[in-house]
């Protein structure tokens, strides 16, 4: 009865799945990442304060006994992240530390005695004091929601007695050396990655801690393959090596955009994954929208983590964040799902974006502060081909009036355009302006001569 309820709530949303590759992930925009383990319950680093020696792996793994997951209600987080506007949430199924929060029938060889029973698997469901399965009801309430599952896994495992060390400065043996204890771990680890394969159908895997041995190590191929037994048309990241689908850099803004057709941009809301009470330097609403319509300008995906407490409840100042780009995504939504990169850069000093017919250009402009409603803001755009034949802030009938200076009769350069945005019109964060063009865009590339 189990897996025929089972196979009824996770079909539907896989058989939608398999209509598209990385069309779904390319108009997604924006998802939410969570970061959520034992961790939480002292607000320390995630699996890295072990492993860098800030804390003993018998404490850290004390925690066990204090997570709870007393508050946790997955509707409320799936609430919270519809709101949002994202369309991906990504849950750290299992950190670096090894605890899983599915129900995973491997058992883990300890590489320490004491810290916890090994003749049960290493899971929040044998393991801590919530004694339940913590992924099984989030999947289910996103999906009711419409939004993505995306299943986080640590490719390494620092718990595991057969994983070539587990501190910083830890002996570690070499795979080739030891092939029968690395044969173990693989094993152990790709049977992990098939319950979640199978259990959940993944929209998408999001791995980590790849870059602690080659793709070979690993057998990243087979790692393929067994994240397509459930979802055949999964997407995953490009930390799998070369098996990746899309780039995700790290907290760090790309100057230029990269390489990879598809991406997205993995950055916290503070300074920190996982819930740590003593990191206040949260990240303001502005800077968080100006990062996003930057990463929406370059044609990449936001993943903006948070990080729940050990009871299940979300920071007040992570709610906030999400609520107020909720309200952004629901204002500007035309110009936010579905469209394209905008302009290279030297076109206008801020981010754009286009629409998918390549018509209609939408201009970022971020908010002038303490201005009392007075006053305009001057938007300068170049070397657009295209006659202009309608601008205005997006979600308002007032047109917004263009000035085009430079222009030579006789030149087939396009002149600079400038555009006078009432303050008293703007939104409080970042405001979007609407250019209809007469055609597809048309870019003029070159140096200002009369040549070009």
């Amino acid at each position: 009865m189990n897996r025929i309820w089972l196979f009824l709530l996770f079909f539907p949303l896989a058989t939608n799945a398999q209509t598209t590759t990385m069309d779904w992930f390319a108009e997604a925009r924006l998802g939410i990442f969570i970061h959520w383990g034992v961790y939480a319950v002292d607000g320390t680093s995630e699996s890295w304060s072990f492993h860098n020696r800030e804390t003993t792996y018998p404490q850290y793994m004390s925690q066990l006994q204090r997570f709870d997951a007393s508050k946790y209600n997955p509707n409320i987080w799936a609430d919270l992240i519809a709101e949002s506007g994202a369309r991906y949430a990504v849950l750290t199924t299992k950190h670096h530390d090894g605890v899983a929060l599915w129900n995973t029938k491997q058992l883990t060889p300890s590489n320490q005695t004491g810290c916890w029973n090994p003749k049960k698997p290493l899971s929040m469901v044998h393991q801590s004091t919530a004694a339940r399965d913590l992924v099984t009801p989030f999947v289910q309430a996103i999906r009711s929601k419409g939004i993505r599952f995306g299943a986080y896994y640590s490719l390494l495992d620092w718990s595991h007695g057969d994983y070539p060390g587990f501190l910083k400065d830890s002996t570690r043996y070499k795979v080739s050396n030891d092939s029968l204890r690395w044969s173990r771990f693989l094993k152990f680890m790709h049977a992990q990655v098939e319950e979640l394969a199978l259990t959940y159908q993944p929209d998408l895997f999001w791995f980590d801690g790849d870059w602690e041995h080659s793709e070979e190590e690993w057998q990243a191929s087979a790692i393929k393959s067994i994240c397509k037994k459930g979802n055949p048309q999964v997407l995953l990241n490009g930390r799998l090596k070369t098996y990746g689908d899309y780039d995700t850099p790290e907290q760090n803004m790309p100057v230029t955009r990269p390489a990879s057709t598809h991406w997205e941009l993995c950055l916290t809301t503070n300074n920190n994954w996982g819930y740590r009470p003593s990191d206040t330097s949260w990240k303001s609403p502005d800077e968080i929208i100006r990062i996003y319509t930057e990463v929406l300008g370059m044609g990449g995906n936001l993943l903006l983590d948070i990080g729940p407490r050990a009871d299940g409840t979300i920071p007040e100042q992570q709610v906030e964040i999400l609520k107020t780009l909720g309200r952004f995504n629901r204002k500007y939504a035309e110009a936010v799902y579905g469209t394209i990169e905008g302009l290279p850069e030297g076109h206008y000093h801020g981010s754009s974006v286009l629409s998918k017919d390549s018509t209609t250009l939408y201009l970022f402009v971020p908010s002038v502060k303490n201005h009392n409603g007075v006053g305009v803001s001057t938007i300068m755009l170049k070397g657009i081909r295209n006659k202009i034949l309608r601008s205005e802030i997006l979600g308002s009938t007032t047109p917004i009036a263009l000035k085009t200076v430079g222009k030579i009769s006789w030149s087939t350069v396009p002149g600079t355009i400038f555009m006078d945005v009432p303050l008293a019109g703007m939104d409080e964060h970042m405001t979007v302006l609407k250019l209809q063009l007469d055609g597809p865009l048309r870019l003029y590339r070159g140096k200002g001569g009369f040549a070009d």
